[in-house]
């Protein structure tokens, strides 16, 4: 199975932040695919720059230790955000959304709103 991280649940499992017993099931197996979107880069940058959020110094390092893969945000991705219906406002979200929804992939996430686009949700 493969699985997509939104951004939050990223930094609860870099920080050590207890989930829910499936997320960290999911995560944690060698046998799951697990991808990070670009989106999550974007949006981490934007709210470390705006003095919302602290990351690590070695927060690519420790990403890339972690044995997740990287999603890029493709034209198909960008576009299918654009069409959603207006359920959720967040862009970095909705992408999420569309990226899970075109790759097939279930979304790991504690949104639990993001069902309403009828992606595959498990809650974290």
């Amino acid at each position: 199975m493969a699985y997509l991280l939104n951004t939050h649940v990223l930094l609860w499992w870099l920080a050590g932040t207890e989930m829910s017993v499936e997320a960290e099931h999911v995560i944690g197996d060698a046998s799951s695919t697990v991808y990070l979107s670009s989106a999550s880069a974007w949006e981490i940058s934007i709210k470390q720059a705006k003095g919302r959020l602290v990351v690590p110094d070695d927060l690519f390092d420790l990403i890339a230790a972690s044995g997740i893969e990287m999603l890029t945000v493709r034209w198909s991705h960008a576009w299918e955000s654009g069409t959603l219906p207006a359920i959720h406002q967040d862009p970095f979200d909705r992408i999420l959304v569309a990226q899970a929804r075109i790759e097939g992939l279930t979304l790991v996430t504690a949104d639990q709103r993001l069902r309403e686009y009828g992606v595959s949700v498990i809650a974290a």
